[in-house]
């Protein structure tokens, strides 16, 4: 897992993106950069929205890909947010627990549906998947 470090010249981009093996403190840590860029972009209040639905997806990863190799970008949007997570399992996010409401597992995508604007996959060519979702500011940001 990489570490964040100090941006040259205090500026932030309007991206982020980092390719991993989900760990045990990988979600910890990828929350934190998340959070930082959110403040840094000046969107602070999407912070505990997006880290939620960031948690489920690298979940995701680790229960559902065996290598547990993943890629992040995060985009700054001029109403939000953006945020990817690649991995390389072809098979589609499903929610299991509407089989279930009592279910113990599977919730994760209803979760995301819940704290996010909006949110999506797709199939890469070859091998894997993106799934993303978006959090809206209710004020335009600066592009």
């Amino acid at each position: 897992m990489n570490h964040a470090t100090d941006l040259p010249n205090g500026t932030i981009d309007a991206r982020y993106g980092i390719r991993f093996t989900v760990g045990e403190h990988s979600a910890r840590q990828l929350r934190r950069i998340l959070k930082a860029y959110l403040v840094a972009w000046e969107m602070p209040e999407l912070t505990e929205a997006a880290a939620l639905a960031l948690t489920e997806l690298l979940a995701n990863v680790v229960r559902h890909v065996p290598d547990r190799r993943a890629a992040l970008l995060m985009l700054r949007r001029a109403n939000g947010v953006r945020v990817e997570v690649t991995d390389t399992c072809p098979r589609p996010p499903l929610s299991t627990a509407v089989d279930s409401e009592l279910a113990e597992r599977g919730r994760g995508l209803l979760i995301v549906d819940a704290v996010t604007d909006r949110w999506g996959w797709h199939p890469l060519p070859g091998r894997g998947k993106t799934v993303w979702f978006e959090c809206h500011t209710s004020v335009r940001a600066p592009a």
